[in-house]
């Protein structure tokens, strides 16, 4: 109940006092808001930085050069890479020459050179919705369905051809469209086949006889044993900060890589920049704005030693005196916030239309998350708490005798 009493008291105080206590929000105010609105630009640019690198699966990938690695990439070599924390996503590749052939849709419609890329299930650059429902299905890209004019279901013919003892041989397998890739996922003309696709492929150039996916088994040398090595590998990081010391651990064990590290670093370095400055700028509004609740609250009091006197005279404790500092603290930090907060959303929505005018769909400049709005809304009252505790240390120094003295 006496709780209960002094906040009564304390609020009723700044009600009375309407125009200070509109003064010392209003220096919280312009404190809080810019705070709040730099480091939603902070937070907005790096993010939206991030989520175009990220929602670009190829700045995750380790590509390896095959012709300067002479690591020999076997089974047990890709299951321990599979294992590895950092890796979302690994499957192997055969030679660059053997990964393109010819997609036919009729006499008018064709492609030539086309690139092939084995994929299959967890391929970051394949979305969830796509998959590859056998062996001979394929995925094609947004320019490859363009140039030939087929939709998902539709059959497309592949040609792939060798030279086998001086003459010319060419084999060709059907396949059914089981989607087409967005552009944003993959801006060449390829298309996405299975792995043991591929391999035989590889394995018809290479001059040996294959029995799968075609009608009637090639000519060539029987395979007397299954593929367990692979010249190179598609492999993917599973965040961005993955992709430099994967890279690096593969650098170690002699396989050269080729990575996205400057776009990578570019985002790093714009964070650490931005960061700083926000840091400075926060640090120099932090102590501006300490000094200012200082002086406002020890005004305050110097202003009420009166009333304060009067109250210690009518039985209130030293400690309460600064209980009831403190709430008036809480009830000034709260609606100060409160109303910085609503400063902010009204500077962020210009800044989101006037700045996100020229760019792409769904960008955003300035972005606070639910939790950055707390965190903050806890540094103000802390911030708050410990001036008004400094402030009702003061207080301790006034007698009750005062209230009776004439001024």
């Amino acid at each position: 109940m006496r709780l209960k009493l002094l906040a009564k008291f304390a609020l009723r105080d700044l009600v009375y006092d309407r125009k200070v206590s509109f003064f010392v929000i209003a220096a919280l105010v312009a404190v809080i808001a810019p705070l709040l609105l730099l480091f939603s630009l902070k937070y907005g640019v790096v993010s939206q930085l991030q989520n175009q690198l990220l929602n670009d699966p190829q700045n995750l990938e380790i590509k390896i050069n095959g012709m300067q690695s002479n690591k020999v990439l076997d089974k047990a070599w890709f299951t321990r890479l599979q294992q590895h924390d950092s890796v979302q996503f690994v499957i192997p590749l055969t030679r660059s020459l053997n990964m393109q052939g010819d997609l036919r849709k009729d006499n008018q419609r064709f492609l030539n050179n086309v690139e092939l890329i084995p994929t299959e299930k967890g391929d970051p650059l394949i979305p969830p919705e796509l998959s590859l429902p056998d062996k001979t299905s394929v995925i094609l890209t947004a320019l490859s369905a363009e140039k030939l004019q087929v939709k998902t279901g539709e059959t497309v013919t592949l040609f792939f051809g060798r030279k086998l003892d001086g003459n010319e041989e060419r084999e060709k397998i059907e396949l059914t469209v089981a989607g087409v890739l967005d552009e944003r996922y993959f801006q060449r003309v390829g298309a996405f086949i299975s792995l043991e696709l591929l391999i035989e492929i590889e394995d018809y150039r290479d001059g040996f006889q294959i029995t799968k996916f075609v009608s009637v088994p090639t000519t060539g040398k029987p395979m007397t044993h299954s593929r367990d090595t692979f010249a190179k590998a598609r492999i993917y990081a599973k965040q961005l900060d993955d992709v430099a010391p994967l890279a690096l651990a593969l650098r170690e064990e002699g396989i050269d890589t080729q990575t996205q590290a400057n776009a990578i670093e570019n985002v790093k370095a714009i964070d650490r920049v931005l960061g700083t400055i926000f840091t400075i700028v926060a640090a120099t509004s932090i102590i501006g704005c300490m000094l200012s609740l200082s002086g406002s609250f020890l005004a305050n009091i110097e202003r009420k030693r009166k009333d304060i006197s009067l109250l210690s005279l009518f039985g209130v404790e030293r400690h309460e005196i600064k209980i009831y500092v403190v709430i008036q603290a809480i009830a000034l930090a709260t609606l100060s916030f409160v109303f910085a907060c609503l400063f902010f959303l009204c500077g962020s929505l210009a800044i989101n239309q006037v700045l996100g005018a020229n760019l792409a769909q769904n960008s955003f400049i300035s972005l606070l998350q639910p939790w950055h709005f707390m965190t903050a809304f806890a540094f103000t009252l802390i911030l708050s708490v410990l001036v008004a505790l400094f402030g009702g240390q003061q207080t301790t120094k006034i007698q009750p005798a005062e209230s009776l003295r004439e001024n």
